[in-house]
């Protein structure tokens, strides 16, 4: 077997073939110990994709969005002295007796140790018209799918049939993924039952049952024989051993994966008898330094499509490489995953294989929920567990695998309605996160600062212990024992606003609504000190806003406004602002388009379409938006509210008045919505999208609150949001009414509003609510707290008193005021924006064209651009004036 050789002065070249996940693990493993100055080791990452190392566990991502990064790591690691990414680059061929690799374009390149992370191939059947289907493996396969959707779906009129052969992860990910496309979707599987590989049998029927409640099609026990095809090669189906087919305008294969070992093969290289090059318990193989990890590394016989073993595999030979003594410790076949929106996890010997080992098992099938815990002969050893439909018992117990259990197996099963007991204190050498191999001894000496500074909040924690960056099941475990650290360390783990307020928003929410209270002032009185800061004026504003909608700029509120509300405006880069009408569901009027039209052509403002079907007009002067808003509000419409943490849009698409594919009226449930909820202050933004049909043109589940029709009603998602953490929202209810989903939307919304953190989004408020869906639906559907009525009564209070704020503005000279930008020269501002026309209007100079500029003898001075005179200065740079704020607050944006 290779074995590392650290002597010698020249920097050793390691070369590493493939450039997925496990390559990426590895060369930042041995990369991160790199002298910048004077790096020991070339590394040369020779990539097959055009794409930078991506994330393949989360493709079905891409699915969804077609935009979503999964790229691994910092693009800036590959900037490392000693550190080369070659995308494109195919390995033809190795020489392990010249330590050389051949590409295909004929170049060599001399290795010192070589790395083999060429993962896997997607398995095809040997079946009759096989390359008719497409496999599901690659970013390239989830794009050419998605796009084959929707261009059946175009050119035939109708959801295209798609058949995904396998049951495995990957191939209900894809049909589920291929149903979220509008697809109609089937899944043939060769087991009795799905991910047959993973599950038992109970588990396995349960899943199937979710699965089959979604709307997928199930053909288990099925082996396809043939994929039926035309005489042109246009795909049919599927044909099944028992003369039946399956209907298919699109064969997906998801039948597992062939480790990619022919480069090794061909070398000379031991390869295991089922594929998969063959290593040792240091990943080393059989030729002289040259090392496998990954999907084709096959370790006792096998290879492990996981990601835990690969990184741990991967650090293991970077380990070696550097001298050291690292083995590898076995295969964690541990697994976390929210499979169409289904909780499944399973861990150690989850099947109880051990001899003498009893399963305790709870099973639900009408509820789709199944647990089992698998425990030693006098069941007081875990042995492992498995979980479908509520994996909530699996963070704490996975660290607790082969470790005494402190009560009665049955008190860890959740679904029974049992509360598990508190559970001692996890040792050190208990494995909290898996995919990185962190312990909690490791995670508690990051908190204390024993190998540097101490991490005292989660995001800096994860950063330096590894733990909860990869699939991030972990996450609840740390952030429990980052807080009882703490805690033990007599650091108290503070709620608080900020340093004037000790209550959290939601404590502050409730105590303001019950003691009735109406002012900032009787706020502050009651419950801060100081005169408050940027982070609890804003909260104690929207607060009151909430209760009272009260207009913002009353005067004991109007200090406590960032400076956007301040303007009710968005503050740009240029310190101009932007204007945003109000377009309910996106539905207008040819004449408010007029006014809009001629608004932006008279005030020279740059018009730009929004995602969230809204036009947004930039570039407007502090002292122009009430004669702006003027014109619009005389046009019937209203603020956009985009500069509030409040309502900003509910997107739809045209529905059942034009689309021949819809099935409700997407468009007046959206505008109605929108007139419904307008103006409500909240924790964070929100945001509302209605489908008319399964085929999600609105793209309502990236939204906060999604609305979906079906043929029976709407189906209700919530805790969607794009942003930097993107999340789909999840089904919350299904099949409803107008009245019953407009009732739940009410009861979500103000339970958010009371609940949720400052500025937190509603995917994040769920995750962090005990119970997180299950809490929400028990509080929305079922009124558990017994709080619906109120929660509709504060809904009605908030549209029964609801008036746009610029209406409210334009009819109060006092308030009209606040947008002079100077007492003795109202008309005039400071200059000190510079446009230049791109694409037919203008926009701010960059820092590089104002200097150029500004260092000009003959710039044209136009304070005020109207009509035929913005059309001219569309030709050549100008000068606008923007004014300081009237109320001295400093510019700035959120």
């Amino acid at each position: 077997m290779a074995q590392a050789d650290p002597a010698g002065d020249a920097p050793r070249h390691v070369i590493v073939v493939g450039g997925g996940p496990a390559a990426h693990r590895f060369t930042e493993a041995l990369g991160s110990r790199l002298d910048p100055a004077a790096p020991e080791l070339r590394i040369t990452v020779l990539a097959e994709e055009v794409h930078r190392p991506y994330d393949r566990v989360a493709l079905s991502k891409r699915l969804d969005d077609g935009e979503v990064d999964l790229t691994l790591g910092d693009a800036g690691f590959w900037e490392r002295p000693g550190v080369t990414l070659r995308t494109g680059s195919l390995v033809a061929e190795i020489d392990t007796d010249a330590g050389e690799v051949a590409l295909a374009d004929g170049q060599r390149l001399a290795y010192d140790e070589l790395v083999l992370a060429t993962g896997s191939n997607a398995a095809v059947p040997p079946i009759q018209h096989a390359e008719a289907g497409r496999v599901y493996r690659t970013l390239e396969d989830v794009a050419d799918l998605v796009a084959e959707i929707g261009e059946f779906a175009e050119r035939r009129g109708r959801p295209a049939n798609v058949a995904v052969v396998g049951g495995g992860l990957l191939g209900l990910e894809a049909a589920g993924g291929a149903a979220r496309l509008g697809a109609r979707a089937s899944v043939v599987h060769s087991g009795k039952w799905l991910m047959s590989a993973q599950l038992d049998e109970g588990a396995g029927q349960a899943l199937g049952r979710i699965i089959h409640g979604s709307g997928i099609e199930l053909h288990l026990g099925q082996r396809p024989s043939a994929v039926l095809t035309s005489p042109t090669g246009t795909v049919l189906g599927l044909a099944l051993p028992d003369g039946g087919a399956v209907n298919a305008d699109i064969v997906v294969f998801s039948i597992g994966i062939t480790a990619r070992d022919e480069l090794a093969r061909a070398a000379g290289i031991d390869i295991a008898p089922r594929g998969g090059i063959v290593v040792d318990d240091h990943c080393a193989t059989s030729a002289p330094h040259v090392w496998a990890i990954g999907e084709v590394a096959a370790i006792d016989g096998r290879c492990v499509g996981l990601v835990a073993p690969a990184n741990t595999m991967a650090e293991v030979v970077a380990d070696r490489i550097w001298g050291g003594e690292a083995v590898f410790p076995g295969v964690d076949d541990a697994t976390k995953l929210k499979l169409a929106g289904v909780d499944v996890a399973s861990f150690g010997d989850a099947m109880a294989r051990t001899e003498g080992a009893l399963e305790v098992v709870y099973a639900d099938p009408a509820r789709g929920l199944y647990q089992k815990l698998v425990v030693s002969e006098d069941a007081k050893t875990l042995l492992g567990g498995m979980f479908v439909g509520d994996a909530e018992p699996y963070t704490a117990l996975r660290p607790m695998l082969g470790r005494e259990l402190g009560a009665e197996p049955g008190a860890y099963l959740s679904a029974a309605g049992a509360e598990a007991p508190a559970s001692a204190e996890l040792p050190d050498d208990a494995q909290v996160c898996s995919c990185n191999n962190v312990s909690a001894g490791h995670i508690r000496g990051v908190i204390a600062g024993s190998e540097g500074e101490a991490c005292t909040d989660l995001g800096s924690l994860k950063a330096c212990s590894r733990a909860g960056t990869q699939c991030g099941s972990c996450v609840p475990l740390v952030k429990k024992l980052l807080e009882t650290e703490l805690e033990k360390s007599g650091i108290e783990v503070s709620k608080a606003l900020c340093e004037h307020i000790e209550l959290s928003r939601a404590e502050l929410f409730e105590s303001v609504r019950i003691l009735g209270l109406r002012t900032a002032d009787q706020v502050m009185e009651r419950f801060g000190t100081g005169l408050g800061c940027d982070i609890c004026k804003p909260v104690i504003a929207s607060v009151l806003a909430t209760q009272t909608n009260r207009y913002i700029l009353d005067a004991d509120t109007a200090v406590m406004q960032d400076t956007n509300d301040r303007a009710l405006a968005n503050m740009q880069k240029d310190g101009t602002y932007s204007v945003v009408p109000r377009i309910p569901g996106g539905e207008i009027t040819p004449a408010k388009l007029k006014v809009i039209a001629e608004v932006a052509e008279e005030f020279g403002l740059y018009t730009k379409i929004t995602g969230g079907q809204r036009i947004d007009m930039f570039g407007a002067r502090l002292d122009q938006l009430p004669e702006i808003w003027r014109r619009l509000v005389d046009a019937g419409m209203e603020s956009g509210q985009a500069y509030g943490k409040s309502l900003r849009t509910v997107k739809s698409c045209v529905g059942s008045t034009w689309c021949r594919y819809g099935v409700q009226d997407s468009v007046g449930m959206a505008v109605f919505l929108e007139e419904r909820y307008r103006g409500l202050r909240s924790p964070h933004k929100f945001k509302l999208g209605v489908s008319g049909c399964a085929r999600e043109c609105a793209e309502a589940r990236s939204k906060d609150i999604g609305v979906i029709a079906t043929e029976l009603g709407w189906n209700l998602y919530v805790g969607g949001n794009g942003g930097y953490q993107p999340a789909h929202a999840q089904l919350l209810a299904g099949d409803l009414d107008d009245e019953t989903l407009v009732r739940y939307i009410d009861r979500y919304v103000m339970y958010y509003v009371r609940t949720a953190d400052r500025l937190q989004r509603t995917a994040r408020w769920q995750e962090d609510l005990p119970g997180g869906l299950d809490h929400v639906r028990e509080v929305v559907c079922d009124d558990s707290l017994g709080i619906a009525a109120e929660l509709e009564a504060a809904m009605a209070t908030h549209v029964g008193t609801y008036r746009d704020e610029w209406a409210a503005t334009l009819a109060d000279p006092e308030k009209l005021k606040r947008f002079r930008p100077f007492v003795n020269a109202p008309e005039t501002g400071d200059p000190s924006v510079l446009r230049v026309p791109e694409r037919g209007q203008s926009r701010p100079a960059t820092p590089e064209e104002r200097r150029t500029l500004i260092a000009g003898a003959s710039i044209p001075m136009r304070p005020r651009m109207t009509g035929a005179d913005a059309v001219e200065a569309s030709a050549s740079p100008t000068i606008d004036t923007v004014p300081a704020p009237a109320d001295g607050a400093i510019p700035g944006g959120r």
